[in-house]
């Protein structure tokens, strides 16, 4: 399960955590006993932890099973076109209150993720720590929430853009853009840049989407 420890955590992250990490796919079917055994937990909190995911859409109903859910074409232009907005608008608060330590963070991850390219799903771990510490830059609890929702969604794709050649590096090059503008206390520059990249983001998608049908 990618590594994610058990110990002191619910059924809820758990569950989370594994469709987020790719072990369970748009389309599979979670069995509430086999959720159980995985985890060592009881199966109670593992009912209330799939109600609680389906009421946010995060799990469907398909008779008496749950399913993780699938995004279709107009779900994912909609999920990138709140996910630009806001995003940019973490980036512009993050180049007005950021402590100095937190932009050293920040750059810090991206030149460690160098390391990682060539590595799809480790940089996929990767950029969602990014994004994270980006949203708690902006010192903005509300719209940190906010994040949160969208991108326990965005665990709903199946494939990461990273996996697409030459996306890799190109989207490090963009997490440095962005890093330097909240640097340079430039939030009109950080937000338009931070757009910049979930637009590629998308349209790397989309691309990879249509070649694969």
């Amino acid at each position: 399960m990618g590594g994610v420890p058990t110990q002191n955590k619910d059924a809820y992250t758990l569950v989370l955590a594994a469709i987020d990490e790719g072990v369970y796919l748009p389309g599979n079917r979670l069995v509430e006993s086999e959720l159980a055994e995985r985890f060592g937990v009881s199966r109670t909190p593992v009912r209330e932890a799939l109600q609680r995911l389906e009421t946010q859409s995060v799990l469907v109903r398909d008779g008496r099973s749950m399913v993780v859910s699938s995004l279709d074409h107009d779900q994912l232009g909609e999920l990138y076109v709140v996910r630009a907005e806001l995003e940019a608008l973490a980036a512009r608060l993050a180049a007005q209150h950021a402590a100095p330590e937190e932009v050293t963070v920040l750059r810090d991850m991206v030149n460690q993720d160098m390391e990682l390219i060539g590595n799809p799903l480790a940089l996929s771990r990767a950029n969602r720590r990014f994004h994270k510490q980006l949203h708690l830059a902006s010192h903005n609890r509300y719209l940190i929430q906010q994040l949160e929702m969208v991108h326990r969604t965005m665990a709903l794709m199946a494939t990461t853009t990273f996996a697409v050649e030459g996306r890799d590096a190109t989207a490090l090059d963009e997490h440095y853009a962005i890093v330097k503008a909240i640097e340079d206390r430039d939030g009109a520059a950080a937000a338009t840049t931070l757009k910049a990249h979930i637009s590629m983001a998308y349209q790397t998608r989309l691309k990879a989407d249509a070649n694969a049908e």
